[in-house]
């Protein structure tokens, strides 16, 4: 593996990118990504940092599905409704964030708009008697006043904005990002991987394979990946007109710095369907007005949806195919892929390079 080259070795095969052999429909790599989203594109980024010539193929465009779709909140909602599992990797991951973001702004020039905004848990969230012990035990600083419980250091950041950061950074890098590449065929030589087949008969091989599908997962391997759609509401309003995250009922608001807010977001099982529909639209908006009022005489300029990697649990899957030896696997991330992304790319990194992780990695496990 790429990761336990010597650093000459390193540093040639970085050199190398990727080629495009014209005769054979061929395209060569060191290590092929299978998705576009933020877990692809930050999985690139350390992978090429260690030296690699990483080759992004998607189906569509970059970052265009769940990646584009959220809020961009980067902490649990909430965590002391989850599995330890999930509140390791979205902690890691948020505290990642600052050192990340300072990276990709200085390497691409687009500002993520990484904001330590906080989050104010109003009265009618679920589970609330937990909260003051889960964060003394996890060094979270919150408040309580007047039956609200603010968390002063939960952060937000643009997704929209990260991804183009994020993509431009890896074009900086030499990373080769393909869009509109319909995978119809993963080809295997015994116990390996040995080339991609799309739809236009190209075939893409490298030393390694890594599917960070999302949703579409399940498509290419056994992961017990789902879709789960989420539709959301934007709101146009003067910059400052809301300064926290609110979260209520499980609806939550997310002022921008412009002064949108995006209100967010339904759960639904609806196979690959993302269309939206005026049923969420009125719960949405009947919602986003009882946390603020204002927002009831407001008409949203814009409804969308997009389609999570849903998982057992919230807990993705992040590890060396076990059956595959040249295949590894980072998707499933349902609601906290933009969280998570920092840390699962440390991880997938780690895998590589032989490295220890970042913390225990048993429960992100294939067979688990």
């Amino acid at each position: 593996m790429l990761g336990k080259l010597k650093p000459w070795r390193r540093a040639l095969a970085f050199q190398w990118r990727c080629f495009c052999n014209h005769n054979t429909g061929k395209v060569t790599t060191d290590i092929v990504i299978i998705g576009a989203g933020i877990i692809g594109l930050s999985s690139a980024y350390e992978l090429a940092k260690q030296g690699a010539s990483v080759t992004v193929l998607d189906r569509g465009e970059v970052g265009m599905e769940a990646s584009w779709a959220g809020g961009g909140i980067l902490f649990p909602l909430l965590p002391w409704d989850y599995r330890g599992e999930v509140t390791a990797l979205t902690g890691l991951g948020a505290s990642l964030y600052p050192a990340w973001m300072d990276a990709l702004q200085d390497s691409s020039g687009i500002d993520p708009e990484y904001v330590k905004c906080g989050m104010r848990v109003l009265s009618g969230a679920r589970s609330m008697q937990n909260a003051p012990i889960w964060c003394e035990r996890h060094g979270v600083r919150f408040v309580e006043k007047d039956g609200e419980f603010m968390l002063p250091d939960v952060a937000q950041v643009r997704n929209p904005r990260l991804i183009r950061a994020l993509g431009k950074t890896l074009e900086n890098m030499g990373v080769t990002i393909l869009c509109g590449r319909e995978i119809t065929a993963l080809e295997k030589r015994g116990q390996r991987i040995s080339g991609i087949k799309t739809a236009d008969g190209t075939i893409y091989s490298g030393q390694n394979y890594v599917v960070c599908a999302g949703a579409w997962s399940n498509n290419l391997i056994e992961i017990r990946s789902f879709p789960v759609r989420g539709q959301m509401l934007l709101f146009e309003a003067e910059p400052g007109f809301a300064d926290s995250i609110l979260l209520k009922d499980d609806i939550y608001l997310v002022p921008r710095r412009d002064g949108h807010i995006l209100v967010g977001s339904t759960i639904e099982y609806a196979g690959f369907d993302k269309s939206v529909t005026a049923e969420a639209a009125g719960f949405l908006h009947e919602s986003a007005a009882a946390i603020l009022p204002e927002l009831g005489s407001m008409n949203p300029v814009r409804q969308w949806a997009g389609l999570r990697p849903g998982s057992i649990d919230n807990i993705p899957v992040i590890c060396r195919h076990p059956d595959m030896e040249n295949l590894y696997i980072n998707s499933g991330h349902f609601r906290y892929g933009v969280t998570m992304a920092p840390a699962s790319a440390r991880i997938l990194s780690s895998l590589f390079s032989g490295e220890a992780p970042p913390l225990d990695i048993g429960a992100y496990n294939c067979q688990r």
